[in-house]
């Protein structure tokens, strides 16, 4: 299959040509959408050779002092300033290692880093080096929570199966949650990594209170996606998106499903749905999406469960659709 050439700015942060009216404390003022071109090429200098062994040869280097023998993992000095500024040679380091430090978790990223959220941002000492590598962590049980990752973790470097020669190419996730054979192979691609085996959290046998509370939640549910479905600023929330998602609760399942603007609920399950969430009181969920609270807030505070960790971009904008119908009825 022929790679897909992407741009460097993204067709859905070109804005269309044209102007509106934004009214500030009754004031009228005219805003015209226009542009200013900034491209340019930076080159990797020294650091090439480190970019071009995660590119092109899926190695990790650092560099080794050839007097005191310590090395640093990236390969940011050509001389140690420790001996004198004797010489340091390239040398290939592990893909193995442990966190240096509990990584913050990334929920909110800016447009450069949307499509990487969530994900947590710490320091690795890799097997073989003296210094920690700054990497982007995640994990394979669902979306990236605080706990997962901390610490002494033991975690494997991981390829992205399409590379640029950026230090977004690699990532980490934790050791245990892969096999042996994973853990071992050099070089292992992101493909190669089973994203969707995240074990789902059990419920409990429903009592008769348990199907009360959720036909109770469904109902409120069920209204207030009808009156997102009817609110033309939240359609245009979910314009050009479509997730078929599994809801599961103890009193029973749902099904919400977003196609380009629209979007519904149905009683019934899902055999092929993108994702799953899982939420052991509806009411959570039905409270953030009637704005009572946040959604992600939910999702962060293990409240709900999310199948897949990309999916969070799915969540945030169930929330903006939440924050949306709010508005309208200002």
């Amino acid at each position: 299959m022929a790679k897909i050439k992407e741009k460097v700015i993204a067709p859905e942060y070109i804005p269309d040509k044209g102007s509106h009216v934004l009214t500030i404390d009754k004031q009228k003022y005219l805003i015209v959408n226009d542009a200013m071109y900034t491209f340019y090429q930076r080159s990797k200098g020294e650091f090439s050779p480190f970019f071009l062994g995660i590119r092109d040869d899926k190695k990790i280097l650092g560099c080794k002092c050839v007097k005191c023998g310590l090395v640093r993992c990236p390969p940011f000095l050509t001389h140690c300033p420790d001996c004198d500024f004797a010489p340091t040679k390239i040398v290939e380091v592990g893909q193995v290692g442990k966190m240096l430090s509990t990584p913050p978790i990334t929920y909110f990223a800016n447009s450069l880093f949307l499509k990487m959220a969530p994900y947590g941002r710490g320091r690795v000492v890799l097997q073989g080096a003296d210094t920690a590598l700054s990497v982007n962590v995640y994990t394979t049980t669902g979306i990236l929570a605080p706990g997962i990752i901390k610490k002494g973790t033991e975690v494997k470097v991981v390829f992205r199966d399409e590379r640029n020669g950026e230090i977004s190419d690699i990532f980490c996730v934790p050791t245990k949650e892969l096999t042996r054979a994973q853990v071992a192979k050099k070089g292992l691609l992101s493909s190669q990594i089973n994203w969707e085996g995240a074990v789902e959290p059990a419920l409990k046998k429903p009592s008769a209170a348990d199907k009360a509370a959720y036909a109770k939640a469904f109902k409120e549910i069920k209204s207030i996606i009808k009156l997102m479905n009817q609110t033309e600023r939240a359609r245009k929330d979910i314009a050009g998106w479509k997730r078929d998602i599994k809801v599961k609760t103890t009193g029973g399942e749902f099904a919400i499903v977003i196609n380009n603007g629209d979007i519904r609920v149905e009683e019934k399950k899902l055999t092929k749905p993108d994702f799953v969430v899982v939420a052991k009181d509806p009411k959570v969920l039905a409270d953030g999406l009637a704005y009572r609270g946040a959604i992600t807030d939910s999702v962060i505070m293990k409240r709900l469960w999310i199948s897949k960790n990309m999916e969070f971009t799915t969540i945030f904008k169930l929330d903006r659709m939440a924050r949306s119908v709010a508005r309208s009825r200002k």
